[in-house]
């Protein structure tokens, strides 16, 4: 699963390195993002922080990330650093400045990796909103060669995609001269998303996992239909019933799980606990009777990111669920 025997990190494709486990940003406060950054690398020991121009805290990850650089704790050359173009910037003369907004506010040289955030492009709005905003044609070669100049002008060191489906990965490749070192998707036991790691895989593209707790705070509003899917995997008997037997909590289990998989995990948390818990996943294996037992314990499978925002009744864009994910569901 993992490469070498090493389990704190993934290869990538560019011969680089992912560590397996990084902290998510999404939905942090820019303050609670600076007071998570500092702890989770200065005193929790994590070497990957996650983030995004969408998430509207870069700055505070920035002067979380400097706090730690200056108490010597950690060089830049130690963390990876991911973020993310936004739709609004997925024209090929909008992404250098997109990711350069960034840089300015992360306080940082180079990005590690820089990703697609979504495969959607909307009109070039400053506004930050979503819902009805005016999606139009995304032209994604054009704009994966100017994602590919950001690695030759040394801005970036890796490019990849997030939320993109195996068509759309496949469409991506036909043209790709640098291919993308990592897809960024929702994966936990209730949506294990085997095609695409598969397909992923087959294509040394590594996939990284965000949502890996199953986002138990998100259930009653995104699957507020599905009641068959009304599962707080943290609380759910078969994954506490594992982590009691090999001592360890069900965050620990589920986290591992991903690493287990061969998926690099994004787990998010502002408590200092919890951020040490969540990262020590690294030197113990789930037994593989308990993995395979985790792995096919829901048949009921489902996103909870679905992506239903972006779903246009008229215009362009996708008109349905199924549409977007290209019939994965």
């Amino acid at each position: 699963m993992t490469v070498g025997g090493d389990a704190k990190r993934f290869a990538l494709n560019s011969g680089r390195f992912i560590p397996a486990i990084g902290l998510g940003t999404w939905k942090m406060t820019p303050e609670d993002a600076k007071s998570a950054v500092y702890k989770a690398v200065a005193h929790a020991g994590y070497r990957h922080v996650d983030c995004a121009w969408r998430y509207l805290n870069e700055q505070g990850v920035g002067q979380g990330l400097q706090a730690a650089f200056e108490s010597g704790v950690v060089k830049r050359e130690e963390l990876f650093i991911t973020s993310k173009v936004w739709m609004n910037f997925l024209a090929p003369e909008d992404v250098e400045a997109c990711l350069r907004t960034s840089l300015r506010d992360l306080n940082l040289d180079y990005l590690d990796l820089y990703l697609i955030h979504w495969p959607l492009r909307a009109k070039r709005d400053e506004s930050l909103g979503i819902d009805g905003q005016e999606l139009v044609e995304f032209d994604m070669a054009a704009t994966w060669r100017a994602m590919e100049d950001l690695v030759r002008k040394g801005l970036v060191k890796d490019i990849g995609v997030s939320n993109f489906s195996v068509k759309k990965l496949q469409k991506l490749l036909e043209t790709a001269e640098i291919p993308p070192a990592v897809n960024q998707v929702e994966t936990h036991p209730l949506w294990r998303n085997d095609k695409l790691l598969d397909f992923c895989k087959s294509q040394s593209i590594h996939v990284s996992a965000y949502s890996p707790l199953g986002s138990p705070d998100s259930i009653p509003i995104l699957r507020a239909n599905r009641p068959e899917l009304h599962i707080d995997l943290m609380k759910d008997p078969t994954v506490v019933e594992v982590g009691k037997n090999i001592g360890k909590t069900a965050a620990q289990v589920l986290i591992r799980w991903g690493v287990q998989r061969g998926t690099s995990v994004l787990a998010k948390s502002v408590s200092l606990n919890r951020l040490k818990e969540n990262i020590d996943v690294l030197d113990w294996e789930l037994p593989q009777e308990d993995f395979e037992r985790i792995s096919t314990a829901y048949k009921h499978q489902a996103r909870l990111l679905d992506g239903d925002i972006f779903i246009r009744e008229t215009g362009l864009g996708p008109k349905s669920i199924d549409e977007l994910w290209d019939g994965e569901l």
